[in-house]
């Protein structure tokens, strides 16, 4: 599955404990990184400074639902079970 272009639930749902550029204690979950721009798109993804973390994520249905909604939603839920 492709990423939703403006969807963006993952850059605010988790929270990242590595350190990001802008924000080196990390994100909490339900923050919008500082990276994400109005219209939800990541200003580091073609970047070499795009950590790890977020290089490795991977959408999927199960994970990003069918919108944006279902993202935010059931991400959040995973970090509520996990975190």
């Amino acid at each position: 599955m492709k990423c939703r272009i403006g969807c963006g639930a993952c850059c605010i749902a988790p929270s990242i404990s590595s350190p990001l550029p802008g924000m080196p204690e990390g994100k909490p979950a339900g923050v919008r990184c500082v990276h994400l721009s109005a219209d939800n798109r990541c200003g580091l993804f073609a970047s070499p400074e795009r950590p790890d973390v977020c290089e490795r994520f991977s959408a999927t249905p199960e994970l990003c639902g069918d919108n944006r909604g279902q993202a935010l939603a059931r991400l959040a839920r995973l970090e509520s079970e996990t975190g």
